[in-house]
């Protein structure tokens, strides 16, 4: 194994002491030009990128153009494959082996960002079928509440962005065909929840500030025109609802073809869709065998009755016999933030990674925009926003029913509420972010690949508990096997659904009968499953990658091995793939 990794290694370029050079002075001078060149060339292919995706480059921290909103037309998609097409002609003037193994990786990061911008735009084709990608709430509320300028200033970029707001909805209009019923359902909600953006909030802003009483003018009278095209795009998205429902709609499904290239594209893990899809197969069962040995264990603390012969119900009937321990309802957004500063603690305690107490986690209730995906998450500054804020939304069960409410609450019980929030905050997805914004290389820290960032997240749930977070307490370690055979079935539900064309009963049989999870939690599931595909089986792929690279690494290094070092390490590579990241670690040693 030593010696295949090596041979990897070496054609990759990510070897230092390997070089196709002779060791002279001239081939060094001629190396250092190159790849001083490559630094130059991937500081300028940013500089391009923001003037070409300005909504991506605010959402980066980057605010020089927050005034300009695209508007997404066929001009617009001709103008992005020119700037695609050039820029892929300037990358590939470089040889990659003459690189350094930092730039090479950024060398393939580029390259494979620009080819899968081109697919999406000429192959996959969402921007035809997918409605709820046009929503211009996100751009706007970012400017708004994100205190990194004088407000006067804020205030004039979405002064010049509204102007552009009509052009925006009706370019979206003219592009919508053939669209899915999933998707155009779930635009409906989501601009509906821009109203919460363009509000008497914001008007409020404005009167308040020390904009001329002609700006004050303009920007009302540019709101007022920006909200009725607003709601002139949700009434025609209803009308469209309205003809889908009667007159049917394209299938949400990709098909395996699309299905396996969005894969290579958004997971770079060296594994085919289908090959992650038959890995997680097998490691559902022993994932099931290990909670079956928990409950054995616990069944006498618990039940006086013997334990039933079937084992999934055995295990089903403990867990949901544990799982009304949970929160009230109106306080699940309060004990969320309390459990933060535990996090904390016990991160700091156990030196499992240095965190920074002067980039606070603030939680707050999800923005109504960004509402029906997920029900927590985190949005977190760019790597130019240093000063910025990261959020923890986390939706409110108040628009829930009661039997609803307590079917979710049952999912996220006392101790499943605990990983998540490891997941979500301490010491996941916060964590890494604000590491991977500090990374030297621009370009980890802004292309981030998302198996990366979601398995580091999976990953420091399994490693809090192995430190000892909750005392190695059973009941908690069994809601972690039920939570991380969750991460496991997306990977089976996605490709099932996607490829394999799983019917919603199917799925909803596998989250609950398998996955022991709730119908609440396993029929939202099954709606983001509808909505999105692939990225369900970031997490796993992510995690598993990183778990076995990790235990590699003890194996090889023994009493040497310090495990706050190698997080730190390995988070110091921004968001790269973590098969890069194997590689450039596995260089240095």
């Amino acid at each position: 194994m030593k010696k295949t990794a090596l041979i990897i290694a070496m054609s990759l370029g990510l070897v230092a002491c390997q070089t196709p050079y002779p060791s002279t002075s001239v081939a060094v001078e001629q190396q250092q030009a190159q790849e001083q060149s490559f630094a130059q060339f991937s500081q300028t292919f940013i500089d391009k990128l923001w003037q070409q995706a300005p909504t991506w480059a605010l959402y980066s921290g980057y605010h020089q153009y927050d005034g300009k909103l695209e508007v997404p037309n066929a001009k617009g998609r001709n103008n992005d494959l020119l700037f695609i097409e050039s820029q892929l002609a300037q990358l590939q003037q470089f040889s990659p082996a003459a690189l350094t193994g930092n730039e090479r990786t950024d060398y393939l990061l580029i390259e494979n960002l620009l080819k899968q911008w081109h697919w999406e735009l000429t192959v996959f084709n969402a921007w035809q079928w997918d409605p709820s990608s046009y929503n211009v709430a996100g751009g706007f509320a970012q400017i708004i509440n994100e205190d990194f300028a004088p407000i006067e200033q804020r205030l004039q970029s979405v002064l010049e962005r509204l102007q552009s707001v009509p052009a925006y909805y009706a370019a979206a209009r003219e592009n919508i065909q053939q669209p899915t019923l999933e998707h155009t359902e779930l635009a409906i909600l989501q601009n509906q929840g821009g109203f919460s953006v363009f509000s008497d909030e914001l008007l409020a802003k404005v009167e308040g500030s020390e904009l001329t009483a002609t700006e004050k003018a303009l920007f009302r009278a540019r709101l007022q025109t920006a909200k009725e095209a607003l709601q002139q795009h949700i009434d025609w998205l209803t009308d469209l609802k309205a003809q889908l429902v009667a007159e049917g709609a394209k299938d949400f499904r990709i098909g395996e073809a699309l299905y396996e290239q969005k894969f290579a594209f958004d997971i770079q893990s060296g594994m085919t869709a289908k090959q992650l899809y038959d890995k997680a197969v097998a490691e559902k069962n022993i994932v099931q065998q290990q909670m079956l040995k928990i409950t054995r264990d616990l069944w006498p603390k618990y039940f006086t009755t013997p334990m039933p012969s079937d084992d999934k119900l055995a295990v089903r009937t403990l867990i949901d016999h544990l799982s009304v321990r949970h929160v009230k309802a109106e306080d699940f957004v309060s004990e969320v933030s309390r459990q933060i500063p535990e996090l904390v603690d016990f991160v700091n305690q156990k030196q499992l990674i240095t965190l920074d107490p002067s980039k606070p986690l603030l939680v707050r209730k999800t923005p109504e925009y960004m509402r029906g995906f997920a029900g927590a998450s985190i949005s977190a500054p760019g790597p130019y926003d240093t000063q910025g804020n990261t959020y923890y939304n986390v939706t409110p069960l108040t628009g829930m029913d009661a039997d609803s409410a307590e079917s979710y609450l049952r999912e996220y019980n006392h101790w499943i509420l605990q990983i998540l929030n490891i997941h979500e905050a301490i010491p996941g997805h916060y964590a890494q972010l604000v590491y991977s914004n500090q990374s030297p290389s621009l370009v980890k820290s802004l292309f981030g690949n998302g198996a990366m960032v979601e398995g580091w997240a999976v990953y420091t749930e399994r490693m809090m508990l192995e430190e000892g977070y909750g005392d190695f307490e059973p009941e908690l370690w069994l809601m972690y096997y039920k939570w991380n055979l969750r991460v496991i079935c997306n990977t089976i539900l996605d490709y099932s659904i996607q490829v394999l064309n799983m019917e919603q009963e199917q799925g909803l049989d596998l989250l609950m009968n398998e996955a022991f999870q709730q119908r609440a939690e396993a029929e939202s599931k099954w709606r983001r499953a509808t909505l999105s595909q692939v990225q369900l089986t970031s997490y796993y792929a992510g995690y598993r990658e990183i778990y076995d690279f990790r235990e590699e690494m003890k194996a090889k290094q023994g009493e040497d091995f310090k495990l706050n070092a190698w997080h730190e390490t390995f988070l110091s590579y921004g968001s790269a793939p973590v098969k890069y990241i194997r590689q450039l670690m596995m260089a240095e040693k």
